[in-house]
């Protein structure tokens, strides 16, 4: 495969054939995909696909067997303090300086980042509102070993974003978070991509939160991309049929339809009030998700499961 000489323009990250091998074991067999500016992008994958290594050749982290990668038109592993300000991690725990207040730390941590402030980015983003932002005002000068799990969870994210990175990677970001703090952060990222500009990467085992904050998804296995869309193309991908229920003068149906809305209108058309309990399903991204691995894992590349039609 022949790379091109330079990035393409745009491209916030970009990887060509990116290969890893630890030893005899080859890790990643030539990954691709792009990420542009302001996208929310959800990296999934099995355990042991090879997401956190991926994620840590981005960030600099892990150097390539093999592959191009640019990240901010950088090579990760050897850009510099400047290319560094403008990207934040947000890591699966972070639990260093226990004693100092989360106001302390975050006062101290925005200082490395004040000398790389421009015009279109200024830097550090003002603690007392990054402190309202991940709610945590109220705990701002407790002791961080004092904190709650939850607490120490939102710390984690201001600690990832006080620098405003241009690009943010995000580590399974609400583990430990209860369902209104997940909320919450859910809208802290709309916020940063839609307000703020950020580009984001996540990895996360929660496939309704990548259904919910992703623009797009990818799916890693086997060492390589297989699957790259939307949650509603890659489920239409998987099951281009949707799943129509209803019930009519006592009895329940079921219709698999490649136009929902048609049937539904043709069905109402056809009975009226009689129609009830009526439900249009397609495939959840979990199923797409679990369809498309197994899929690969059986060596199938050419199987699409679908939506089976049924009248009962």
């Amino acid at each position: 495969m022949t790379l091109p000489a330079q990035p393409s323009p745009g491209a916030v990250i970009e990887v060509q054939d990116l290969r890893m091998t630890y030893g005899a074991h080859e890790v990643l067999t030539g990954v691709d995909f792009r990420v542009l500016p302001g996208e929310v992008v959800c990296l999934l994958g099995p355990n042991g696909a090879g997401k956190t290594t991926t994620v840590e050749i981005l960030e600099g982290f892990r150097l390539p067997s093999a592959g191009r990668v640019r990240v901010l038109g950088e090579e990760p592993a050897s850009a510099g303090d400047a290319w560094r300000a403008r990207v934040g991690v947000v890591l699966q725990s972070w639990r260093d300086h226990a004693r100092w207040t989360p106001r302390r730390l975050l006062t101290q941590l925005g200082g490395y980042y004040a000398p790389y402030a421009t015009a279109q980015h200024p830097r550090p983003w003002p603690v007392d509102d990054l402190l309202a932002v991940v709610g945590l005002t109220e705990h701002a000068d407790r002791k961080v070993v004092t904190l709650s799990g939850g607490q120490r969870r939102r710390l984690d994210v201001a600690v990832g974003i006080i620098g405003r990175p241009e690009l943010l990677f995000l580590d399974e970001p609400t583990a430990g978070f209860d369902p209104q703090a997940r909320r919450d952060f859910h809208d802290l990222v709309h916020r940063l991509a839609d307000l703020e500009g950020t580009t984001i990467l996540l990895t996360t085992h929660d496939l309704d939160e990548a259904e919910k904050l992703a623009d797009r998804i990818l799916i890693l296995t086997g060492g390589r991309i297989v699957a790259d869309g939307s949650a509603d193309e890659l489920a239409r991908r998987v099951a281009g049929t949707a799943e129509v229920r209803w019930a009519c003068d006592g009895q329940r149906f079921v219709h698999a339809s490649d136009d929902a809305t048609a049937f539904v209108r043709r069905l109402f058309e056809q009975h009226g009030d009689a129609v009830s309990d009526l439900e249009v399903r397609r495939a959840s991204l979990e199923d797409t998700y679990l369809a498309m691995v197994q899929t690969f894992e059986s060596g199938d590349r050419t199987a699409a499961p679908a939506l089976a039609e049924v009248t009962r």
